[in-house]
């Protein structure tokens, strides 16, 4: 495999997962990737092949059913936990439908949790299909070696900006916000009067690290140095990318880059991003860097023409204030 597709890096994190510090070189790979393109592929990374395929069968057998079926575990049904399915076209980007359905999930929490009995939005019980118990226990393996995953990456990451390697554990991801989608996106001609050319408009992600499972029909594009390019799937490998907070974080050094997706194939696309966030009641403050000498804004040049530097208050706030423009319709929920 050549360690390098369309000038995104492939970086094996083997290293990184064993906590081998000897010889590795994982935190300066990572640095340049998020300098240059805030995106990265990552190998190495322990995430069984059996999980994988078990995850990519049982979405496909869900998706598949009837309309109805998919329905009777709505978002909706999920409150302030912003749990289920929704329906291709009810989830916005900048205000336009996108070409997509999806399930979200999070971290499995009671009824007795102490966040869940305080009414803290996004967090909850996830919604699964009653018929359909081996895809409820995939889908919380899957965020369990996840959240793991996301806990060494975040340990290079802080290496990466020569940082402790707990710097992020300390602060911000001890007990992270951790959120996963699975998405299909259907050929555009299934829907021909929905005016959704994009699978997903172009769009940041809102926290840390996103780690992206693809699977081969691709689609997903990039914004480097105001082009787009493609991250085509890659066998045996994750997509990353660093969200608005990391770049708030960083005052800009590392920078949360645009990317959207088109799916052009004629066939329907899956894909699975878990999304490794900070804390929802911690607030986001800048790292004192010594080769930071001021704030890089690119709220002119931003998708939604903000800025994640003037902002203020805690990750919930803000991801919060993003996710009711995602869903305008459950707003009331939270």
């Amino acid at each position: 495999m050549n360690n390098t597709t369309l000038s995104v890096p492939i970086i094996d994190i083997s290293s990184l997962i064993r906590d081998d510090k000897i010889n590795s070189t994982v935190p300066e790979q990572l640095a340049a990737a998020c300098r240059e393109f805030g995106f990265f592929y990552i190998s190495g990374h322990g995430i069984p092949e059996e999980l994988q395929r078990q995850l990519e069968d049982q979405s496909a057998a869900f998706f598949a059913r009837p309309l109805e079926e998919k329905m009777k575990i709505r978002m909706e049904l999920g409150g302030r936990a912003w749990r289920g399915y929704f329906p291709v076209g009810d989830e916005l980007t900048s205000g336009k439908p996108d070409l997509k359905e999806g399930l979200y999930f999070g971290s499995e929490l009671g009824e007795d949790d102490p966040l869940v009995r305080a009414g803290i939005p996004l967090h909850g019980a996830n919604l699964f299909p009653s018929d359909m118990p081996e895809f409820r226990d995939t889908v919380l393996e899957y965020i369990s070696k996840l959240t793991e995953l996301g806990h060494h990456l975040m340990r290079g990451l802080a290496q990466s900006l020569e940082l402790e390697a707990a710097y992020f554990a300390d602060r911000y991801t001890t007990d992270p916000l951790t959120l996963f989608r699975i998405f299909h996106y259907p050929p555009g001609h299934a829907y021909p009067d929905l005016d959704a050319p994009w699978g997903v408009g172009e769009h940041t992600d809102y926290g840390v690290l996103t780690i992206l499972k693809q699977d081969p029909v691709g689609g997903l594009q990039i914004k480097s140095r105001s082009k787009w390019i493609e991250a085509p799937y890659i066998p045996g490998t994750f997509v990353c990318n660093i969200g608005d907070m990391l770049d708030r974080m960083t005052k800009g050094y590392y920078r949360s880059t645009p990317h959207r997706v088109l799916n052009t194939s004629g066939k329907g696309r899956f894909s699975f991003p878990f999304f490794f966030d900070p804390n929802f009641s911690t607030r986001i403050a800048a790292i004192d860097l010594s080769q930071i000498e001021s704030v890089v804004d690119d709220q002119q040049d931003r998708w939604d023409g903000a800025s994640v530097h003037e902002f203020e208050g805690t990750y919930g706030d803000y991801i919060l204030n993003k996710v009711s423009k995602v869903f305008p319709q459950l707003r009331k929920n939270i």
